[in-house]
């Protein structure tokens, strides 16, 4: 039940407007993922950016179980296994950004779509007390012993990922 895992991998692709360019990001993380983005919307008006309330804005995909750790892994190559101190939350999560997807493996640049980078964010949590922090009736918060802390999640990024933690 102490055991740490991945329980799931937000990409992430910020536009800033509406039209041709949500469709090439989205058509973007289809490639990498596999999986159909789901667009993002504005909360609020920002007129120095030009951006109404309930605007599209990008789009996201959401990745679970072996799916999300091969997306990782994957994302990790580009970055050369290193990860920054600073990436990593209280809460043992941690997120990062590739600057380019043409950097994956088997990804080539495509003029009609362009360059587009993305964010990366990865949840970690611990196998049990899942249910009681999700149920309808009577949830309540996990207890400090079964949350993940901020160096569990630094010593299960350098194991399980090979990676490097710089300061």
């Amino acid at each position: 039940m102490k055991r740490i895992s991945v329980e799931k991998v937000v990409v992430n692709i910020g536009v800033g407007e509406a039209g041709d360019r949500i469709l090439k990001a989205e058509k973007v993380l289809e490639m990498l993922t596999g999986q159909k983005p789901v667009r993002t919307f504005s909360n609020t008006t920002n007129k120095d950016l030009g951006i109404r309330k309930g605007q599209e804005i990008g789009c996201k995909v959401t990745l679970r179980g072996a799916s999300a750790t091969e997306f990782l892994e994957k994302a990790f190559w580009v970055r050369e296994n290193r990860i920054w101190l600073y990436s990593f939350d209280q809460e043992g999560n941690f997120s990062f950004g590739v600057s380019d997807y043409t950097d994956f493996k088997g990804m080539k640049y495509d003029p009609n779509i362009g360059v587009f980078g993305m964010d990366i964010s990865a949840s970690l949590r611990r196998k049990g007390g899942k249910r009681v922090a999700n149920r309808r009736v009577m949830k309540h918060r996990l207890p400090r012993k079964q949350r993940v802390s901020r160096e569990e999640g630094i010593d299960y990024a350098r194991h399980i990922f090979d990676l490097e933690v710089v300061e």
